[in-house]
């Protein structure tokens, strides 16, 4: 499973964009192969930033959904929103992959 964390910050008059193009969204993503999850989170000390958390199968699924006409509409639409640049990544729950020794050493 991979883990996937989008942070999102909005100017604060662009909140109720976003939150409407998530509302409307959201099931038809959770409905994508592969995705196991997906929740919105809000920032507890700056409520303009939000974070999607979400579940995959694998990165092969992630990147056929950010390959799908459902992000070619979603993303566009909230990244024109943006107030600052957003911060994305993919994480494994710790263990589950193989530990990598070519891990560099400086």
């Amino acid at each position: 499973m991979l883990i996937r964390i989008v942070r999102m910050t909005f100017a604060p008059e662009r909140v109720p964009e976003f939150l409407e193009i998530f509302r409307s969204s959201e099931d038809k993503i959770r409905q994508m192969p592969g995705c196991q999850h997906l929740e919105l989170w809000q920032d507890a000390d700056a409520p303009s930033v939000y974070c999607t958390h979400s579940h995959w199968e694998s990165a092969e699924a992630l990147n056929a959904y950010r390959g799908s006409g459902l992000f070619g509409q979603v993303w566009p639409a909230t990244k024109a929103l943006f107030a600052a640049p957003v911060l994305a990544f993919s994480v494994y729950p710790a263990g589950t992959q193989p530990y990598s020794s070519a891990l560099p050493t400086s």
